[in-house]
């Protein structure tokens, strides 16, 4: 089979390895070691159930502010497989990854190899983030931000040792994967940290499981509302907030913050936790004030209660698990009043599909439920069965779509200017309705 363009090798990728999930890291690593792949700088790994790319996005922002030239890798995309990475705030250009595709096969069927070495079967995500974190490598970056994809412990990320991770907030998702209850994830999501090197965690009520590994291997913990807090608070009139860490840490202060450009009420959690690695870092990475202040004012990450222009008003949001809807349920709420609210839908099979309606029924009005062309998704008409189980607050409408851009198509027309339309689940939900309006 011959790849000449970035789709050959996504579609050869996609046909590696009979399953599409399979935590492990050992032939992941195994191919790694052929690779000598390596980063010689240093390295942020972020995990979490929600949170992980807007923190991501504000850790580039204000490192990238202050003159650190920075490598980002995450996943999955909205609408172009380039998204995943941005080189010094860059999205890179697809045939840059090329070559590194072609490295990997290389190296995973053992190809350069005169010992007999036998072929290794990837997945997907493991296959693109080789060929990923190879271009990282060799793309002269000052420091790598990098996303865990599921869990962290067996996620393929977690072959680079993080000199400083993040765990953002923890809550219940691909529990056949990482566990039945928050401490079990909680356990998955701490195997990015590192003995001696630190590790912040900003969800304020973290599973005991985090600081019992962070104990037991000996990680420098920065936990939230001890080693670090904020002032300010989320949903209220301030418009502005402040951050200190402990006087055991240093006792470092910010105050007057604006608030991140990322909108949403849960961001001020996100960005204390930002500030916390950032200060836990400032040795090797030192950022000025005025680059933090900057970087959090001016942030941008597509997808996470992103407003449209124009009329209706249009919500993007990637919510697709209970926690990230209670989350966007609140920040639909703080909006305002319209007199209808319009929801497109579509998501994955293996969700939380009752309790996520159930969270946001109170707000919606008319539903239009799609299918997705993924394996993976919950047809329109299944979501439609779960929907109609539920006790019905508003006495709202459902309908199902083909596709998610009839269901939006749809949610248009029969909306007035006052009206609302959210656009939430999948990111490929959500990331056909950004294509289709220019994003």
């Amino acid at each position: 089979m011959q790849m000449n363009t970035l789709n050959d090798w996504l579609a050869y990728a996609e046909q590696l390895h009979p399953a599409g999930i399979a935590l492990g890291l050992d032939r992941v690593r195994r191919v790694a070691e052929r690779l000598d792949l390596r980063l010689t700088c240093p390295v942020i790994t972020v995990a979490g159930t929600n949170g992980k790319g807007s923190t991501c996005a504000m850790l580039e922002a204000v490192l990238q502010r202050s003159g650190w030239r920075c490598g980002v890798y995450t996943s999955p995309h909205l609408i172009r497989f380039e998204e995943r990475c941005r080189i010094g705030g860059e999205v890179i250009n697809g045939t840059a990854l090329l070559p590194h595709f072609e490295a990997v096969e290389r190296a995973r069927t053992g190809a350069d190899r005169a010992d007999g070495s036998e072929a290794v079967e990837l997945t997907y995500y493991e296959f693109t983030t080789l060929a990923i974190l190879r271009l990282m490598a060799q793309s002269g970056i000052d420091v790598a931000v990098l996303e865990v994809g599921l869990g962290g412990r067996l996620d393929a990320v977690n072959i680079i040792d993080a000199d400083c991770a993040v765990i953002t907030s923890i809550d219940l998702d691909h529990m056949e994967y990482l566990g039945a209850d928050r401490e079990s994830i909680g356990f998955e999501k701490a195997g990015i940290m590192r003995a001696g090197r630190p590790v912040v965690v900003s969800d304020p009520l973290p599973p005991a499981s985090i600081e019992q590994h962070a104990n037991a291997i000996g990680a420098d913990l920065w936990m939230a509302g001890r080693d670090f807090s904020l002032t300010g608070v989320a949903g209220s009139e301030r418009l502005q907030w402040g951050w200190s860490a402990s006087t055991e840490r240093g006792g470092r202060r910010y105050s007057g913050l604006a608030y991140p450009a990322l909108r949403g009420a849960n961001q001020l959690v996100n960005a204390a936790g930002v500030l916390a690695a950032l200060t836990a870092m400032r040795e090797r990475l030192p950022v000025s004030a005025q680059a933090l202040r900057g970087g959090l004012s001016l942030v941008e990450l597509p997808g996470r209660f992103q407003l449209l222009p124009g009329q209706p008003a249009v919500v993007l949001d990637v919510a697709h698990n209970p926690h990230a809807v209670a989350a966007l349920t609140a920040n639909l709420d703080a909006m305002g009043f319209y007199p209808v609210t319009h929801a497109v839908f579509g998501a994955m099979a293996d969700k939380d599909l009752p309790t996520m309606l159930r969270r946001i029924a109170p707000l919606v009005d008319r539903w239009y439920f799609c299918d997705l062309p993924t394996p993976r998704a919950a047809k329109s008409g299944d979501l439609k069965v779960v929907f109609d189980a539920l006790n019905n607050p508003v006495k709202a409408t459902a309908r199902c779509f083909a596709n998610p851009l009839e269901a939006y198509a749809a949610a248009v027309a029969e909306s007035t200017p006052a009206d609302r339309i959210i656009v939430f689940g999948s990111f490929v939900t959500v990331g056909a309705v950004m294509a289709a309006n220019g994003h």
